[in-house]
């Protein structure tokens, strides 16, 4: 039996009603890949320092590093905007990549058939997109240093930070964008700002450089402005983008809106030790509509998946659970941010709802399989198209 302890963060906001979900799904896959879990639940973020002062306990930090994998909801809200800069939820998140090394952060941004008429772009711009973004996650501005707020002497202020990149940064985020973009069968478009910044003149140099190692991958380069642009015009064109921090913050969140709602997609944090990577829904936590179970859990519920393919190889039961969401929104449920039409066989659901038709939908594919004793799945599967 495989044995994982996974840290649970459920976070602010709608994070603990879309996590409630995620743990229905991971209970249901359990039996079928002889997998037990245990979920070690902690507070992070604004619920973290309402308690302890702080986004980010030592002893929280200390249970992540003994845990096999994270779980995170979604951190921050209104309620802690005024409070010291260091203190605010967000700080904990920024805290946790860095402890975990976990510099490679993979967004998916994949057109559901069903959900075509949800997007704001025409349906022949993005049918059949599937987008990879490989976000770079503990360099430039968010970690550079010199950073800070200094007073001037006439009276005003001046902020400032500093977009930092080394070497060896560069090199091992390029080289996860063209292992993915390998597995995937598909081009790697680097995008950077090489005509105005010198950090972004390296970056395309040494991915470049790494390119030599990758000759059956076809490498291209882009300014991050005309990428912003190329992302509605034609976003087909693209397989899987590489880009530095910043810029991977803004442009994912762009590709995520192809797909009709930011909280469809999951996400994926990783380091060089695969059993601490940390996985989340790209959106925020939404303190709106928190408490009113209307929320979206399957970008929760996607990056459960994305847990069991790169931490623990379990690529099948990762599909499964894709399958078995794809399934679901073919019935026609749908949560408020994605009730895009009023159509036949097409009726809103509250977010327990969802989470339940998509375990309802696992359990019927599960029951039509032979349970796994041993998964033979690959070390590092970016991208797993069926069964």
């Amino acid at each position: 039996m495989k044995r994982f302890k996974i840290a649970v963060l459920a976070g602010d906001g709608i994070g603990p009603e879309i996590m409630a979900e995620a743990k229905k799904v991971m209970m249901a896959v359990k039996s079928n890949f002889n997998i037990y879990w245990t979920f070690n639940e902690q507070l992070i973020g604004g619920a973290s320092y309402d308690k302890f002062g702080t986004p980010l306990t030592d002893d929280v930090l200390d249970e992540v590093f003994r845990s096999d994998a994270v779980l995170l909801g979604a951190v921050g809200g209104p309620k802690w905007e005024a409070i010291e800069y260091d203190l605010r939820p967000e700080r904990a998140l920024l805290k946790l990549r860095k402890e975990l090394q976990l510099f490679a952060n993979l967004r998916p941004a994949k057109i559901f058939d069903s959900l075509i008429s949800a997007s704001t772009l025409k349906s022949e711009v993005i049918e059949g997109v599937d987008i990879m973004v490989v976000r770079e996650l503990t360099g430039g501005m968010y970690f550079g240093e010199p950073k800070g707020i200094e007073a001037l002497p006439n009276g005003t202020e001046r902020g400032f930070n500093t977009m930092v990149y080394t070497t060896d940064e560069i090199e091992r985020i390029a080289v996860v964008a063209f292992e993915v973009a390998k597995m995937r069968g598909e081009k790697l478009c680097s995008v950077d700002k090489a005509n105005v910044l010198e950090a972004s003149e390296l970056w395309r140099k040494v991915v470049t450089n790494v390119s030599a190692d990758y000759p059956e991958v076809e490498l291209s380069h882009m300014y991050v402005d005309n990428c912003a642009m190329q992302l509605i015009r034609n976003p087909k064109q693209f397989g899987v983008i590489v880009t530095e921090n910043t810029f991977g913050d803004i442009l994912s969140d762009e590709a995520a809106m192809l797909t009709g709602s930011i909280g469809m997609l999951g996400s994926a944090s990783l380091g060089p030790n695969r059993n601490r990577a940390m996985y989340e829904p790209i959106h925020g936590s939404a303190p709106d509509i928190a408490g009113q179970n209307i929320a979206n859990p399957i970008g929760m519920i996607l990056s459960t998946a994305m847990m069991l393919r790169y931490s623990f190889n379990l690529d099948r039961a990762a599909v499964i659970i894709e399958n078995a969401v794809e399934a679901v929104l073919k019935k026609g449920l749908r949560t408020k941010d994605i009730m895009y039409e009023e159509a036949e066989g097409v009726r809103e659901v509250t977010c327990s709802e969802m989470g339940d038709a998509v375990v309802e939908e696992l359990v019927r594919i599960l029951s039509t399989i032979e349970p796994d004793t041993e998964d033979q799945s690959a070390k590092f599967a970016p991208d797993a198209r069926e069964l």
